[in-house]
């Protein structure tokens, strides 16, 4: 059985959660849970003014497309091309191309392994590796997505804030 990678797939403008429900009710009906193992529409939170108040909203990263994780074989690549709202994989043709590690990565989404940390904001943390190895500061947020935390440093006499990996941490 070969290996499941990510593919983009394009959807009708404003129909990307839409999609992504029917391809996730079509998945549980054909019992394909094993071959497509994850559906998603990345979004990224964004703060806007609105009547002089900040106001956060999510906005979709990549309007009109869907990333799906699955292997791909003819019942995976029937089941969502046929999907209501799908216009077709990105790739030449009709045959999906991966996204690439480099990729995934800059999208926020890799791999590895998720790291679990012991940590929580407001806890004291040393920093064990990387430029800020030795620093001391507390954990001002956790991000655990990117698996990082975010602290402040000490920068030509001013705090700064900085994401710091959940691997070069340790808790103190």
């Amino acid at each position: 059985m070969s290996e499941a990678k990510w593919y983009v797939v394009h959807t009708y403008s404003g129909y990307e959660n839409k999609v992504k429900a029917n391809i996730e009710k079509t998945i549980e009906n054909r019992k394909l849970q094993d071959q497509i193992l994850e559906v998603i529409v990345p979004v990224q939170d964004v703060v806007e003014m609105k009547n002089g108040a900040k106001k956060v909203v999510s906005k979709k990263m990549f309007p009109g497309y869907v990333l799906i994780h699955m292997i791909q074989n003819d019942d995976t690549w029937y089941v969502v091309r046929n999907t209501r709202g799908v216009t077709g994989f990105v790739g030449p043709g009709s045959q999906p191309i991966p996204l690439t590690e480099a990729e995934m990565k800059n999208l926020g989404i890799s791999r590895e392994a998720a790291v679990e940390i012991d940590v929580e904001e407001g806890d004291s943390i040393e920093v064990i590796s990387g430029a800020w190895e030795g620093t001391q500061s507390i954990v001002k947020a956790i991000n655990m997505a990117k698996q990082t935390v975010t602290i402040d440093v000490d920068m030509f006499g001013r705090a700064t804030s900085v994401e710091i990996g959940f691997t070069e941490i340790r808790k103190m």
